[in-house]
């Protein structure tokens, strides 16, 4: 894990502020993953239901999976109850994992050494005992009930089958 999460330094002058100028930046030059995690973070660049809605269909429809994966956050448990996103996968802890399988699926590196498991494993806490364990075989191992798996496999079929399809 050390290894994986070595190669900054104080003298990078890298602090959170630093890094929301940078995703702020990206965002306004057309990046949609920057656009996605400003609003997971709860700071959208516009502030409106019709601008939150028509962000998520862009996600969907680009199929791009950084952008998926950012927008994770934002459709899980957070958006429950909220009227813009009614008919979205969205509102619940399988809404954001199915998100995140979905990214996986589109092309996202999932392996057991890759960026989203290790955000688990440093940032959570949640880590797989099986160090060679990837994502998706992770959240279907430990991560979700079984009988929640086959409610996420539905919704990641959703997400990933249809571009024209509700988010």
């Amino acid at each position: 894990m050390a290894q994986r999460c070595a190669g900054f330094a104080p003298t990078d002058g890298l602090s959170l502020r630093v890094v929301a100028q940078q995703r702020q930046a990206a965002a306004r030059a057309g990046s949609l993953a920057a656009e996605a995690a400003m609003l997971a973070l709860g700071e959208p660049l516009h502030v409106s239901p019709g601008y939150k809605r028509a962000l998520v269909q862009r996600v969907l429809a680009s199929r791009d999976p950084e952008a998926y994966l950012a927008l994770a956050p934002a459709m899980g448990a957070r958006a429950s109850g909220d009227d813009s996103l009614q008919g979205c996968v969205a509102g619940d802890q399988f809404a954001e994992l199915a998100r995140q399988v979905a990214a996986c699926r589109l092309g996202l590196d999932c392996s057991a050494d890759s960026t989203l498991v290790t955000s688990y494993c440093a940032n959570a806490g949640i880590c797989s005992r099986d160090s060679a364990q990837d994502f998706v075989s992770f959240v279907f191992d430990a991560a979700v009930p079984r009988q929640g798996a086959d409610k996420v496999d539905e919704l990641v079929d959703t997400l990933v089958s249809d571009p024209g399809a509700q988010s």
